[in-house]
């Protein structure tokens, strides 16, 4: 059973008061923290702060890496890593605080480091796992679209390949955020759950002219049929009243959005179990749209633009972060390179 130090609570809420004040996290980025903490607290046998000793430090580094997940495999090397640096930086800002400053000294938070090797393979890229553009097209076809709830699911799997939007984005948009004749979305962080609170101008994508007729005949159904304002959700959840057998059932749709982004990502997956592939998650379309740009870029000045276009502020995150080159690959190229003829005077080209 979890038990509650009233010292601890009350240095978790300042640090947290710290963070979102001082630091500008959100509570979403707070909740990590807390959780990470939490997990310290319950590798301690729940011991005050003040009775911090690096050795807890030494064991808490071997207690994340022996945890299992949802699905009872070991963390990755990421999970720990990312753990032990929320903890770590949690000490450090203890250190400074009165009270801790004879218990607690800067240099004791570098034993939550994690060991050079997980820390290298924690930070090493990997090729992330994303549908074709090919595989996509697939999944979305086999989804029905008799219901006006299939029709809603339908159209969200085109927006995602439309826009590469961020699920959390996706579930907080309204019809005021889409220009259907110039073919734009709007992602205002005063209005909508953009990551960072950042201004997100995204055009449509090139990609299959479906999408694009799917997608527009939902929010065309919406605004004529189901006579949807701005405000409203763009894809809203399902309202629900009593059916005449007793309990409840769905009678339409709501003019409000998802609460969560957990019924989204399930639309995506189960659209994708359908036709028998993986079941890959909303995020994986940005992979898929930037390995697009790969594939169909001409010039660096495209292939920027069009990482911009799903919210990357530089090409370091696009490349970086979607398009690692794997070992086998990144040999491929080097061999696949000319090399350079060297001229009897002495120069090369």
């Amino acid at each position: 059973m979890r038990k509650v130090i009233e010292e601890n609570e009350r240095m978790k809420r300042k640090y947290v008061f710290h963070l979102e004040e001082a630091d500008g996290l959100d509570a979403k980025s707070t909740d990590k923290v807390l959780a990470a903490i939490l997990k310290f607290e319950q590798s301690t046998g729940f011991k005050p702060f003040k009775r911090f000793h690096i050795d807890q430090a030494a064991k808490f580094k071997v207690h994340p890496s022996q945890a299992k997940n949802r699905r009872g495999q070991p963390l990755g090397h990421s999970t720990v890593d990312a753990t032990l640096t929320l903890v770590r930086k949690f000490f450090h800002w203890l250190a400074g605080q009165a009270g801790y400053k004879k218990v607690l000294t800067y240099s004791d938070t570098r034993y939550f480091n994690n060991n050079r090797k997980s820390a290298r393979i924690a930070h090493t890229a990997n090729d992330k796992q994303s549908p074709s553009p090919e595989a996509a097209f697939h999944a979305f076809q086999a989804m029905p679209s008799a219901t006006e709830f299939e029709r809603r699911d339908k159209a969200l799997f085109a927006f995602f390949m439309l826009t590469g939007a961020r699920v959390g984005a996706v579930a907080s948009l309204r019809l005021k955020h889409i220009d259907l004749f110039n073919g734009k979305v709007f992602q205002d962080p005063r209005e909508v759950n953009t990551k960072a609170a950042k201004y997100i101008d995204t055009v449509f994508m090139p990609v299959d002219p479906a999408y694009l007729e799917c997608f527009s005949a939902w929010v065309t159904y919406l605004r004529t049929e189901k006579f949807f304002g701005d405000t409203d959700a763009l894809f809203p959840k399902a309202q629900m009243g009593l059916a005449e057998t007793g309990g409840f059932q769905k009678v339409g749709l709501s003019r409000d959005p998802f609460a969560t982004t957990t019924p989204l990502n399930k639309v995506i997956r189960n659209a994708f179990a359908m036709v028998q592939l993986p079941q890959y998650t909303p995020h994986a379309f940005r992979t898929t749209l930037i390995k697009m740009a790969n594939d169909r870029c001409t010039t660096v000045e495209e292939f920027k633009a069009w990482g911009m276009n799903i919210g990357h502020e530089n090409m370091a995150i696009t490349m970086g972060s979607y398009l690692p080159i794997p070992k086998q690959r990144k040999e491929d190229l080097i061999k696949g390179i000319k090399g350079m003829k060297i001229l009897g005077s002495g120069s090369i080209q």
